[in-house]
């Protein structure tokens, strides 16, 4: 190769990186650099990284789950919107990640504002949760696994650890939820969500104000 360059050192040093320039470009270097990590380093990373996806970087889930513990004050059923929530977003995160679905972010963006406002909405004109809200909070849950999976993405997954870092980012996702209803149960929910005024003075202010978030969000994700 280096026969049919000119007679100069520096182009032989220079020359095979010129070449190599796509490869690396395309690779996270972060993500080159935990592919020779310690699994410990790897797991931490990312369970950290899912926490921080949700607090406090995750406004728009923030407010999803926070509308969804308003409807109920039992935190069993809370927990059973969680679980169906987190089980959709790990299908769809993990296909998303393995390349099996896809949807860009002009699709997905704007169907989570749309579910957060939904489930706002329907906090202010139901006073009973309906057994049909577990089957949509796994829909939206879908949704949300992409948003996830594309933020995922901009980082990446080490090649050789792809389980690992995914399952470690799920559970940091899992657990900022967690952090999310352990707060509005413990500020909200357990000292008023059985007096009379509860929903007047706590779950419709708070579901108005998440359904003209979301509503806005909605619009300038579209727009």
């Amino acid at each position: 190769m280096f026969r049919t360059l000119p007679n100069n050192p520096w182009l032989k040093i220079i020359f095979p990186v010129l070449l190599l320039l796509p490869a690396i470009s395309s690779a996270h270097p972060l993500t080159l650099a935990l592919e020779n990590s310690p699994a410990g380093v790897v797991v931490w990373f990312y369970l950290k990284l899912g926490i921080e996806h949700i607090v406090p970087s995750g406004i728009d889930h923030i407010l999803f789950v926070v509308a969804l513990c308003l409807l109920n004050t039992k935190i069993k059923t809370i927990l059973w919107q969680a679980t169906a929530f987190t089980v959709a977003h790990s299908i769809t995160l993990v296909l998303s990640m393995k390349g099996v679905i896809t949807l860009p972010p002009e699709i997905v963006e704007p169907i989570i504002a749309l579910s957060i406002l939904f489930v706002a909405v329907e906090n202010i004109l139901i006073s009973d949760l309906k057994a049909s809200r577990i089957l949509i909070v796994f829909l939206f849950g879908l949704i949300h696994g992409m948003g996830f999976a594309a933020a995922l993405s901009e980082i990446g997954l080490p090649r050789n650890r792809f389980f690992t870092s995914i399952i470690s980012f799920n559970a940091g996702v899992e657990i900022g939820q967690i952090i999310v209803i352990i707060l509005a149960y413990l500020l909200l929910i357990h000292p008023f969500g059985k007096k009379p005024w509860y929903r007047k003075a706590i779950v419709f202010p708070i579901s108005l104000l998440i359904a003209a978030i979301a509503c806005y969000w909605t619009i300038t994700r579209i727009f």
